[in-house]
This record gives structure tokens, C-alpha cells and sequence, in this order.
């Protein structure tokens, strides 16, 4: 009943006043991030959302788009800066993705939605987490972050998809806050930011 019919509202009514409200935050952010990254604050890209489908996520930049001889770009943490680095501690480079849920792209909470790329590297039932809409913060989100592996933030996605409930939302709202504060995950053990799903191959060898 919750995920059918009320779930959308309150992310609906919960996005537009935090808009509202952080509207001030976001103006500041925007006009410090078009001058700390040197250009556009803003980093926009395709991700897979509910039935994989395809949308454009908003979020604030927090990494210069430094390219090496070939046109690739950097590593990670050689693109990062100490304002980058502010905003992923904080979380506040995932404050315009209220605009996505506002939109009905994504889900206050929800399974966090990755790359496109990866969509073919999912097992059947990784592939489950796009049976609902994607969230600005998840089950994974609230429990490690980025300190957690790939096949234990896909467990952790399908088990919100079995029991979400508007109180498990709550609560993982409030471990994300917990969370946040304390600064944790914020990266993984072995890169700046997380390392890139190869796919199952990588799955079974971490079992």
C-alpha cells in the first residue's frame, strides 16, 4: 500500500519543501562550486532508474574534468579537491537530486542508481534494484557507504526492495543523518571514491 500509493506523495511534497527551504544553501554552493571547479558547478549525467530506465541526474561537480594525453580523464583522486572532497563528507553534492525526485525520476529513498554501463554486468537478482525508483539515500547509503563492497550493497539494495515500509524509510533516513555527521564511507579502502562494478566475474571471486 505504502510503495504503491503513498510512497510517491511524500517524496513528492518532501522534495519541494526541502527545495524550498535549502534553496539559499544551493544558491551559495552553486555560485562557490562555478568558482572552485572553474567553470560548471553542475554534473549531469544518464542513470538507469525504475524498469532501467534512463534519466538525467543532477548533482553539484566535485571533481575538475582534468583529461590525461588520450582524452581520459584522471584518477579520482587526482581530479578531487579539498572543496570536492567537502562536499562528498557532507553529502551536499546530492542536494539537486531533489530536483530528480521532484520529478518523479527518483525516490527520497531507494537503491542508489549507478551507471549505465553496468546494467549488463548485473546478475538477475542485483537486476532487481531497479524495480523501484532510485533514491537520493538507501539501506546501503545508511549502513557503509562506499566502505561496504559491491556484493554487499546489492544484498543490502533487494533487502530494502523486500521490506520497504514507510517505517524502514524513516529509519533509514535517520542512519543516514547518523552517518553523515559521523562522516563515514565516504570512500572506500582502495580508491578516492569507490571502485568501478566489473560485473559477477568480480562477485564470485569476493565470495
Amino acid at each position: 500500500m505504502y510503495s504503491k500509493f503513498f510512497k510517491r506523495f511524500f517524496d513528492f511534497i518532501l522534495s519541494l519543501c526541502a527545495l524550498i527551504v535549502l534553496s539559499p544553501l544551493l544558491l551559495v554552493l552553486t555560485v562557490v562550486g562555478a568558482i572552485e571547479m572553474r567553470g560548471n558547478p553542475f554534473f549531469i549525467q544518464e542513470r538507469p532508474g525504475k524498469n532501467e530506465k534512463i534519466f538525467k541526474m543532477i548533482k553539484l561537480r566535485t571533481m575538475y574534468n582534468c583529461k590525461d594525453e588520450n582524452g581520459e580523464f584522471l584518477p579520482d583522486e587526482q581530479r578531487l579537491n579539498k572543496y570536492g572532497i567537502w562536499l562528498r563528507k557532507t553529502s551536499c553534492d546530492e542536494l539537486l537530486e531533489l530536483v530528480n525526485i521532484l520529478k518523479g525520476d527518483m525516490s527520497i529513498v531507494g537503491p542508489r542508481p549507478l551507471l549505465v554501463k553496468y546494467l549488463p554486468r548485473y546478475n538477475e537478482r542485483q537486476r532487481r534494484r531497479h524495480d523501484v525508483r532510485p533514491g537520493l539515500t538507501g539501506y546501503a547509503q545508511a549502513h557503509g557507504r562506499n566502505a561496504v563492497s559491491w556484493e554487499e550493497k546489492f544484498e543490502m539494495d533487494v533487502w530494502y526492495i523486500e521490506n520497504v515500509s514507510f517505517i524502514t524509510d524513516i529509519k533509514i533516513l535517520f542512519d543516514t543523518v547518523k552517518i553523515v555527521l559521523k562522516r563515514e564511507g565516504v570512500s572506500s579502502d582502495t580508491a578516492a571514491t569507490m571502485e568501478e562494478f566489473m560485473g559477477n566475474a568480480e562477485i564470485e571471486t569476493v565470495k
